[in-house]
């Protein structure tokens, strides 16, 4: 996972805290959302993406 690709989930994993806890994003959606935002943020500072893995997608520079 490149550098650019881990800032700008975390970048998404913060708009979604903040959208839940100012109650933009209420109930079931919000819970989701959470989740996600979990997962962007686990991933971003492992990084690694399982998901990319199963996709074969790479977004780091190959030197």
């Amino acid at each position: 996972m490149g550098t650019i690709d881990r800032i700008i989930r975390l970048a998404v994993a913060a708009v979604i805290i903040v959208l839940y806890l100012t109650g933009t994003v209420p109930g079931v959606a919000g819970i989701i959302s959470i989740v996600i935002a979990i997962i962007f943020t686990v991933t971003s500072l492992i990084g690694f993406c399982p998901l990319y893995t199963l996709l074969k997608i790479s977004t780091c520079k190959v030197k």
